[in-house]
C-alpha cells in the first residue's frame, strides 16, 4: 500500500474526457413563439382545451422494427406531428436552444461543434407510452437524439434510458412557463416512455448531428479504469495496515480547474476533472467509500529575502518598494493545510468542518509542489523583525476514505471538528426518537466517535496555564453523552481523561450530569479518581464538583442512602488542600495551581456537611485557620463565611461553619477595636528597606511632621527608583513630574491614604459582622 497515491494518480491520468451516455438538466428561459399548423400558436403551459386540438390534427406515431415502420398501440401510443408543420421562435429561443444543445454535448462528452434538427412536436396525453426501443439513425451523422419537454402540466411519463448496466429515470415535468426540462442521450441507448397517468406531456424532439466526416461519437468507456479503481480502493480499506507503514486515512486528488465555492458541485465540473470524477463516483461506491468534493488550502508563512532590486541607489534614483513577487524563501517557520466546504455526488453537504491533510496524501505524492501560490505578500525588515513572506494556495480536490474509517478521519482532525460533529450526531439521534435502550447504527456511530475521540488524549489535556472559565473543555463531549445515555464511554471519560488533569470548573455542570448516570458505587469511585487527580492543581473546581455530586445525590431517594460513597473523596480533597509547603507536591512554574477562592471553602464546607462529615469538616476550618496564605481572612474566610451564612441551609449552622464565622467575627472585632483617628500632623509611616540616598530622603520626608511637599530634582534614572519605591512600600504620597528645567522635578506631595484606606475597611468591617452575626444568631 506505499505507492497508493501514485497507483491511483497513474490509473487516473488517462481519464480525460468527460461524459456519461446520457445528460439532463432544467433551463430557465424566455416562453418561445409555438406555432402548429392547424392550431395556430400554443400557450404555454400547454392548456387542456389546445391539447385536444394538437391531438386532432397530429397522426398516431408509429415505431420502427428493422425496416419496417409499425403502428402497434401496444407498443407505441402517442402523437406526432412533422418538424414541417412547426415553427418555434421568438426573439431568445436560438440562444436558449443553443445553451441546451452547449450543455447536453457537454454532459455526452462531445467536443466538436453539433447541430440540433427539429424531428418532431410530440403529445402525449394521458394514457400514451412507449415502450423500450432504440432510435434509429433518421440523417446523416445523427448521434444522439434530444428530448426538450415544453412546459406541460401532467404526472408519470418519467424517461428511462439504458446504456449496457447502467439505466437512469428521468421526470422531465416542467409546468413553470419559464422552465423547460431536457435530456440528450446516445442513438444506441434503449430509452422508455412510462404511462402519463394524468394531464398532457408536450415534446421537441431533436437529432443531434455532428458537423464534419469521421467516426460518430461515443459516450466515453471508463470501465477498465472504474474497475482497477474499485479494486485498488477495496484493498486499501480491507487489507490491515503493515506494522512498519501505516496507509493514508484519506486520499486527495487536486482537479485541474479553478472553481469559486459558488459554482463547486459534480454537475459543473469540467473537462478532465468531470472525466475523473465519473470514474471516482461508481468505484468509489462499490469499494464502500466516501467520496467528497472540497476545497484544499495552504497557507504558509516565514523568513525571506528581497532578491529584487540590488540596492544601489544616487540622487536621480531612490529605492523602489519590494515588489511581492522579488524575494526567496528562506524558511517556511509556520503551514496550515485543510479541507472545507465539503459536497457528496449527490449534491448533500456533510455538516464537517475543516479538516487538515498530509502531503502523504496527495494523489500523486508531491502533487502541489510546482504550483503557483494565489496570493503572497513580503513584508521588510523591522527593527528586531527579520524580513518575511506570507502566502496562500486554494485549490478543489476530491477526497475519498474508507466507509468505515470516516469516523477515524473525523476524529484524527481534532476536537474542533470531531466534537460538533458528534454533538450534531447525538443530536440527529435524539431528534429520531429511537429508544434509548437501543443501540441503533445512528447512536453505534456516535458511540465509536466517541471513543476514537476519547483516545486522543492530548485533544483534553489541561497542560500549560490553566484556566478557571466557565467555558470548559469537555462540556459538550460530556453533554452529548448523557444524551444518549452511553455510559460506557461516560465512564471511560471520567478514569481516562477527567482524572488525569482534563477537567477544569467550566466541566463540572456536565460532569455531574454525566457522572450521575452510572451506578452509585462506580461513580462515587470516578469521583474520588478525579479529585484526586486535579485537587493540587484546581481545588477551587473539584470542591464544587464534590458539592454538586453531594447534592445530586441527596436530592435522588434511590441514590440518598449511598451518599456516604463520597467520603474518600472528601477526604482526598481535603488532604490536598492548599497552604503547608511541606505538603505542597512539587511541580513547574507553568503548572502552578489556581488560586484559592471564597467558593473552594463554601463548596467545601456545604458538601462536608451534606456527607455529614464532621471529622473532615472540623480537619478542613483547622487548616483554613493554620495557613492564612493561601487561606487569607479578608480575601477568603469572610466573604465564604458570610455566603454560607446568607445562603442558609444546613452547613451555615454545622459545627465546622459556626467555628469558621466565629474566628472571623473575632478577627472583625479585633479590627474594630484598634483606634480610628486621622493624622494630627503630616508625619506619615514609613516601610521603606532601600537604602540608598535617594530613598532615604524619603523616608525622612515621610518623617518630617512639618512638611507636606518634597522636590526631588534629579536625573530620570534616580526619579523612576523613587517613584517605583513609593508604589512599591504604599506611600502616602502622590507624586506628578514637574518638566521645567534640566533636570525634571518629581514633585511629591502627601496624602491620607492609608486612613482612608483604614475607614473603607472600617465601614466593610463593620457590615460584614453585622451580617455575619444577623445570619447566625452569633
Amino acid at each position: 500500500m506505499t505507492t497508493l497515491t501514485q497507483d491511483l494518480a497513474d490509473i487516473l491520468k488517462n481519464v480525460r474526457r468527460p461524459g456519461d451516455f446520457h445528460a439532463t438538466g432544467r433551463s430557465e428561459i424566455f416562453a418561445p413563439r409555438l406555432e402548429v399548423t392547424g392550431v395556430g400558436l400554443v400557450a404555454l403551459p400547454l392548456l387542456p382545451a389546445q391539447a385536444e386540438q394538437l391531438v386532432a390534427v397530429a397522426e398516431q406515431a408509429p415505431y420502427g422494427r428493422g425496416s419496417d415502420t409499425l403502428i402497434d398501440t401496444d407498443v407505441r401510443r402517442t402523437w406526432q406531428i412533422g418538424a414541417d408543420r412547426v415553427q418555434i421562435g421568438g426573439r431568445h429561443w436560438d440562444k436558449d436552444l443553443a445553451n441546451i444543445v452547449a450543455r447536453s454535448t457537454t454532459g455526452l462528452g462531445v467536443s466538436e461543434p453539433v447541430s440540433a434538427e427539429l424531428y418532431k412536436l410530440l403529445v402525449y396525453d394521458t394514457g400514451s407510452f412507449f415502450v423500450s426501443h432504440r432510435d434509429t439513425e433518421k440523417a446523416p451523422g445523427m448521434f444522439a437524439t434530444l428530448v426538450v419537454v415544453m412546459p406541460s402540466v401532467y404526472t408519470g411519463g418519467e424517461l428511462c434510458i439504458r446504456h449496457r448496466d447502467r439505466e437512469v429515470c428521468l421526470d422531465l415535468s416542467s409546468p413553470e412557463p419559464s422552465d423547460v426540462a431536457f435530456a440528450a442521450f446516445y442513438a444506441d441507448c434503449r430509452h422508455e416512455i412510462r404511462p402519463i397517468i394524468s394531464g398532457c406531456r408536450l415534446v421537441l424532439i431533436y437529432n443531434l448531428i455532428r458537423q464534419g466526416q469521421g467516426k460518430l461519437p461515443e459516450p466515453p468507456a471508463y470501465e477498465a479504469e472504474v474497475d482497477r479503481v474499485s479494486d485498488l480502493l477495496q484493498r486499501w480499506a480491507n487489507e490491515p495496515p503493515a506494522a512498519e507503514e501505516a496507509p493514508p486515512e484519506k486520499l486527495i486528488y487536486p482537479l485541474e480547474h479553478a472553481y469559486t465555492p459558488a459554482e463547486i458541485g459534480f454537475p459543473t465540473l469540467k473537462g478532465s476533472d468531470a472525466a475523473v470524477a465519473s470514474v471516482l463516483v461508481p468505484a468509489a461506491g462499490r469499494a464502500n467509500c466516501d467520496l467528497h468534493l472540497a476545497f484544499l488550502a495552504i497557507r504558509e508563512s516565514g523568513s525571506a529575502e528581497y532578491s529584487g532590486f540590488s540596492g544601489s541607489w544616487s540622487r536621480s534614483r531612490r529605492y523602489s518598494e519590494p515588489d511581492d513577487d522579488d524575494f526567496e524563501v528562506l524558511e517556511v517557520c509556520d503551514s496550515s493545510c485543510t479541507l472545507s466546504g465539503w459536497q457528496t455526488p449527490d449534491g448533500s453537504r456533510p455538516a464537517l468542518a475543516e479538516l487538515p491533510f498530509d502531503d502523504e496524501e496527495l494523489c500523486p505524492p508531491g502533487a502541489l509542489d510546482d504550483e503557483e501560490p494565489d496570493e503572497q505578500h513580503f513584508f521588510e525588515a523591522t527593527g528586531n523583525e527579520g524580513a518575511s513572506f506570507e502566502r496562500s494556495y486554494q485549490r478543489a480536490a476530491l477526497v475519498l476514505w474508507p466507509q468505515a474509517g470516516k469516523l477515524k478521519v473525523i476524529a484524527g482532525a481534532g476536537r474542533e471538528v470531531s466534537l460538533p460533529y458528534l454533538v450534531a450526531l447525538t443530536q440527529r439521534w435524539v431528534d429520531s426518537g429511537e429508544d434509548k435502550g437501543s443501540r441503533s447504527p445512528l447512536w453505534n456511530e456516535a458511540h465509536q466517535l466517541a471513543r476514537l475521540m476519547i483516545a486522543r488524549r492530548d485533544d483534553w489535556s489541561t497542560s500549560g496555564w490553566m484556566s478557571a472559565s466557565a467555558s470548559g473543555k469537555a462540556a459538550p463531549l460530556l453533554t452529548a453523552l448523557s444524551q444518549s445515555e452511553d455510559t460506557e464511554n461516560i465512564a471511560l471519560f471520567l478514569a481516562e481523561v477527567s482524572s488525569q488533569g482534563g477537567y477544569n470548573a467550566g466541566d463540572t455542570e456536565a460532569l455531574t450530569d454525566a457522572a450521575m448516570r452510572l451506578p452509585a458505587s462506580q461513580a462515587a469511585a470516578l469521583v474520588e479518581r478525579i479529585i484526586t487527580g486535579n485537587a493540587a492543581q484546581q481545588a477551587s473546581a473539584c470542591a464544587e464538583f464534590l458539592a454538586a455530586m453531594a447534592g445530586r445525590f441527596l436530592a435522588q431517594p434511590a441514590v440518598a442512602p449511598s451518599i456516604a460513597l463520597l467520603e474518600p473523596a472528601a477526604q482526598a480533597l481535603v488532604a490536598a488542600l492548599p497552604g503547608d509547603p511541606a505538603l505542597a507536591p512539587a511541580m513547574e512554574v507553568w503548572r502552578r495551581p489556581l488560586a484559592v477562592t471564597p467558593a473552594l471553602v463554601v463548596d467545601l464546607l456545604t458538601a462536608l456537611c451534606h456527607l455529614r462529615a464532621l471529622a473532615f469538616g472540623e480537619r478542613a476550618v483547622d487548616h483554613m485557620l493554620a495557613w492564612p496564605n493561601p487561606f487569607a481572612l479578608d480575601a477568603i474566610l469572610v466573604p465564604a463565611a458570610r455566603r454560607l451564612a446568607e445562603q442558609g441551609g444546613p452547613a451555615r449552622d454545622w459545627a465546622p461553619t459556626r467555628r469558621l464565622t466565629t474566628a472571623c467575627l473575632d478577627h472583625l472585632a479585633q479590627r474594630i477595636a484598634e483606634p480610628l483617628v486621622a493624622p494630627a500632623d503630616f508625619s506619615r509611616e514609613s516601610r521603606v528597606d532601600c537604602r540608598c540616598a535617594h530613598c532615604k530622603e524619603l523616608s525622612a520626608f515621610l518623617a518630617d511632621p512639618l512638611r507636606s511637599v518634597w522636590t526631588f530634582k534629579a536625573v530620570q534614572a534616580d526619579r523612576s527608583h523613587v517613584e517605583n519605591s513609593i508604589r512599591r512600600y504604599d506611600c502616602d504620597i502622590r507624586h506628578e513630574t514637574l518638566r521645567r528645567g534640566s533636570p525634571h522635578s518629581l514633585v511629591c506631595t502627601k496624602t491620607q491614604a492609608s486612613f482612608e484606606r483604614r475607614v473603607a475597611q472600617r465601614k466593610k468591617d463593620l457590615d460584614d459582622r453585622e451580617r455575619l452575626s444577623q445570619a447566625t444568631g452569633q
